[in-house]
Parts: structure tokens; C-alpha cells; sequence
């Protein structure tokens, strides 16, 4: 029996320490807020979605791609459907999205908080971890003092949701302990612009395809409602591709994106579709032609980077101005200037390499007894719980491998 310390009480350090106990283990949390798994109470909208059917090699990234994929391997969402069950989790499905019946994220706290408790877990929070150092065993100190331990599971988030306990100074921490780190930066995030006509477009939701371009090469692309804000754009497709928006503007390169809001028809369909419209409306304006197929706030945009008068009959508008219209239409660039910051982002991306972690035990494979588990580890998953599945495979790993 080891006496094992686990530094974050979030979600993967909560499953470690059940799962390290259950192996007899003499397990201890230090948590730096004043309650455990506060990340968790604030996912899925309060529902909290805690993985997902729905499960491919694309859902999580990661500069070594093959490093969660065999994570999974050992403790898959069957297998987290399972353990969660046990645990008296009764799960709900929306189209591959899990969540707990009740509908409450605080039922998934309170059931891994009551299994702790069972196993006799000690639980300490307040208690913010200073340095961790390595002889024969581990001396972490806090401050609320010093604490030995034969082994450690480090589990402290990344730096996404500050208020909520991911600060990063788990990676700090590694770093420390001879780790390389991954640079993080925010994903699952809204991207911002200095295209000042967001201004007007702010509130506006619309079904859009969405390309992301960086130094004017095609990276990525994803579809579904994009939500336009006075700094820029938001919505599910926009999180998806924006750790790789972010980890190019970190790198000082090109970012932009290409949206299509017709994206059920072609460039050539799009032409004849406004040129029939026209000849069925001689007697509107290009804006009243608009309405009806746009947020009038879009619309009215649209015309104006086309550099076309809203106030154009529109039977005169030329082939060219046609055309410059279907190109806002169908290919609307946005230079993207920045993500949103830590605080507003669901997820970061980066942290501790995978190259220097064991992926069967996830123990360091610099410092013997050091084990990591949860997002300070340089995976993020996408939209849909696969950071909360993430979560729960290292953190059983963790636990297990010790």
C-alpha cells in the first residue's frame, strides 16, 4: 500500500482517488478551491454531458495523436457508462450526448464525493500545492504546510475557467519536475476580430459551413450555428476549430475564416438563384431583396462589402455586383485577431508532452511515482463530453497504474 497524494480535486483526480483506493491505496486530494469539482457543476449548462457515444480518433487532439487513442483503449466510454452506473448514474441520450437523467451536474459531483467517503479518501481543500519535489519519495508543500507521499497524481487542469480552479500551475508544477510543456493556449473558444461591422452584426445567428484558412492554406472546416458578436464569432463550429486558430496566432501566423451561408448550394447555384430573384422583384431595392433570405443586420452588411447601394433597384444591379454578392455569400472571409482569453474558454490545449508519459499507467517517464491524469496533459477534446471522457480514462489510468 502506497500513501499517494493527488494535487486538483476536479474530475480526473476524483476518479484517481476512487479508483487508487479501491486498490488499497492511502489516497489524499488537495484541492486549491473551497469545494471539489467545481468544473464539473458548470458543464453541459449545468446538465453535465460526461461523455459520448459518438466516438472517433478526430474528437481529441493532441501534438501526439496516437496518445489518446491508446488511453481509450483501456477505459472507453462503455466502460466510464459502467463505472458511473455503479455509482447509481442512470444515463440520458441526445444523439450520442450522455447525461445524467436528473439532468444535474451536482449528481455526478455528489456520487463520486459519496464513493470518496466510503472509501475513507481525505479530502483537503484550500489548500494551493507550492512545489512538489522528488528523492526517495515526494515532499509537496502547500500552504497550509508540507506533505510526503510514495506517489503522486498530478491533476490540476490547464488554465481554462481560472475562477473555477484551472490556473495553471499544474504546469507550472511539472515544469518544475523536468517536464517539457506544450505551450497551452485556449480551445473550445469564441474568436474574435477587428472587422468593425460586428458591431452592427452582434446578436445575429445563422446556419453557416465554416472553412479555417492559416497563411491562406486550408486547414480544417465545420458547419452548424455561428454566433456573431460585437468582438467577433461564436458558436459550436467556432469552438471546434479554434485551438487550431489559436496554436496559428500564437505563432504569429494568417488566421481567417472563410463562412458560407449557403452552403446547400454551389457558387454557380447561388448566381442564377439571386438573378431569377431579381426578375421575379423588378421593383425592390437590393436590401428589400434581401429579406427573407438573411437577418436583415446581414443582409444589410452583405450589400456593403459588396460595395453595392442598398438602395439599388435591383434590376440594375450588373453581372459584377452579382457576382461580388454571391462571393459574400458563398466565400465571406474574417481575419481572426485573437481567441478569447482563459477566462472565457471551455478547454486549453497544451500542457505536459505525451512523449514523456507512459500511456498504459500514465506515469512520467522522467520521474518514477509521478503520475498525470485529466487536461494537464497536452490532449483537449472537442464539443460533446470528450473532455469530461478524457477526464475519466487518465484518471482511472492514474489510479490504476500506480
Amino acid at each position: 500500500m502506497s500513501n499517494v497524494i493527488i494535487v486538483g480535486g476536479g474530475a480526473s483526480g476524483l476518479i484517481a482517488g476512487i479508483i487508487a483506493a479501491r486498490q488499497k491505496h492511502k489516497v489524499t486530494i488537495l484541492e486549491q478551491k473551497d469545494k471539489i469539482g467545481k468544473k464539473i457543476y458548470a458543464t453541459g449548462n449545468g446538465k453535465c454531458n460526461y461523455t459520448n457515444l459518438i466516438q472517433t480518433p478526430d474528437c481529441y487532439r493532441s501534438n501526439n495523436p496516437n496518445f489518446p487513442l491508446l488511453a481509450l483503449e483501456q477505459f472507453d466510454v462503455n466502460k466510464t457508462i459502467e463505472f458511473f452506473k455503479q455509482l447509481g448514474i442512470y444515463p440520458k441520450e441526445r444523439k450520442g450526448y450522455l447525461y445524467p437523467n436528473s439532468e444535474q451536474a451536482a449528481s455526478i459531483v455528489d456520487v463520486l464525493t459519496m464513493e470518496l467517503n466510503r472509501l475513507k479518501v481525505k479530502i483537503l481543500c484550500e489548500v494551493r500545492v507550492e512545489k512538489i519535489k522528488k528523492d526517495n519519495d515526494f515532499l509537496i508543500t502547500t500552504n497550509k504546510g508540507k506533505f510526503q507521499a510514495d506517489k503522486v497524481i498530478l491533476a490540476a487542469g490547464g488554465c481554462a475557467s481560472p475562477n473555477l480552479g484551472s490556473d495553471g500551475s499544474g504546469f507550472l508544477l511539472a515544469k518544475e519536475l523536468g517536464h517539457k510543456i506544450i505551450k497551452p493556449i485556449p480551445a473550445l473558444v469564441q474568436l474574435k476580430s477587428k472587422e468593425k461591422y460586428f458591431k452592427t452584426l452582434a446578436g445575429v445567428r445563422v446556419e453557416a459551413g465554416i472553412k479555417l484558412l492559416i497563411n491562406k492554406e486550408y486547414v480544417t472546416e465545420e458547419s452548424g450555428e455561428v454566433l456573431m458578436a460585437n468582438y467577433g464569432v461564436s458558436g459550436i463550429p467556432i469552438f471546434q476549430i479554434s485551438r487550431y486558430a489559436a496554436r496559428a496566432i500564437s505563432e504569429n501566423k494568417k488566421v481567417e475564416l472563410v463562412i458560407d451561408y449557403m452552403p446547400d448550394l454551389n457558387w454557380k447555384e447561388v448566381y442564377q438563384f439571386l438573378i431569377d430573384r431579381i426578375h421575379s422583384n423588378t421593383e425592390k431595392n437590393m436590401e428589400e431583396l434581401m429579406i427573407g433570405l438573411f437577418h436583415h443586420k446581414l443582409s444589410y452588411i452583405m450589400l456593403k462589402e459588396a460595395g453595392i447601394p442598398v438602395d439599388l433597384p435591383c434590376q440594375k444591379a450588373n453581372q459584377k455586383q452579382v457576382s461580388d454578392l454571391v462571393n459574400q455569400i458563398k466565400e465571406w472571409h474574417i481575419p481572426i485577431s485573437e481567441p478569447n482569453s482563459f477566462e472565457q474558454a471551455q478547454v486549453s490545449a497544451g500542457g505536459v508532452d505525451t512523449n514523456e508519459i507512459n500511456p498504459v499507467t500514465m506515469e512520467s517517464k522522467l520521474v518514477k511515482g509521478l503520475h498525470f491524469a485529466g487536461e494537464v496533459i497536452d490532449v483537449d477534446g472537442t464539443c460533446g463530453g470528450y473532455n469530461l471522457q478524457w477526464a475519466w480514462t487518465t484518471g482511472y489510468i492514474a489510479g490504476m497504474g500506480l
